[in-house]
Formats: structure tokens, sequence, C-alpha cells
């Protein structure tokens, strides 16, 4: 098992885990946690400031520095979550990811003067 508390933070997964953290500051954007825009030019100690969260954390077998372990948040969000692990219902309210990327309104549109014709006659 990787170090735990601050020996993972300053040992030898500290030069792997500040590449993984730069990756994940340039390529998200949205908090894991709450789902909300994480504004990168907030700093410590804003409590809206951008951090960097393990899903699992390290005190209970989450690697350091894998980057499938890390993830945006804000340190507010990263606070209250602990060293909990994130609940189906959180993760499940969080992501929009199963909406349609495309909807045709059109169709849509029509589909529901449809059925309010029928539903009149």
């Amino acid at each position: 098992m990787p170090g735990v508390g601050s020996n993972a933070r300053y040992g030898p997964f500290r030069q792997e885990y500040e590449r993984n953290r730069k990756k994940i500051l340039m390529s998200q954007n949205i908090c894991a946690l709450c789902g909300k825009p994480v504004d990168k030019s907030l700093k410590y100690p804003d409590p809206m400031s951008a951090t960097i969260d393990h899903i699992i954390p390290i005190d209970r077998g989450g690697h350091p520095a894998d980057i499938d372990n890390l993830q945006l948040a804000h340190m507010k969000c990263n606070r209250d979550k602990s060293n909990n692990l994130q609940t189906e219902q959180q993760t499940s309210q969080v992501s929009n990811r199963n909406l349609p990327w495309l909807i045709d309104w059109k169709a849509y549109r029509a589909d529901d003067k449809a059925s309010q014709k029928k539903i009149k006659k």
C-alpha cells in the first residue's frame, strides 16, 4: 500500500502527483463533488478555490498519485467529503452525462402537439 498522510504527499509519489495535478487542472473545469464550475483564479484559503480530491482516500487504500484516483473539486467540497467515499447518490446528482447531446426540438414539439390533440378529442 502506498504511504499514508504526509509521507504520500512528499514521498516517492510527489512528482507523479504534481504531473497529474497539472493535467487535471488544465483539462477539468467542473467540481466532481458538487457539479458546479470551479474558478481557478481563486487561491487558497478561498473555500471555492480549486483543489485535487482523491476519489478513494489514501488512508483507505487509494493511490496517492494515480490519475484515475484524482479529480477536480472545490476546497470546501473536498473538506466536506473528508476521507469518506463518495456515495452513489452524490455521483448520480453531479453529472449530466446521461443527457442526450442533441435534441431535435422541432420533432419534440411536434410530438408534444400531437399528444395534446389526442387528449382534447
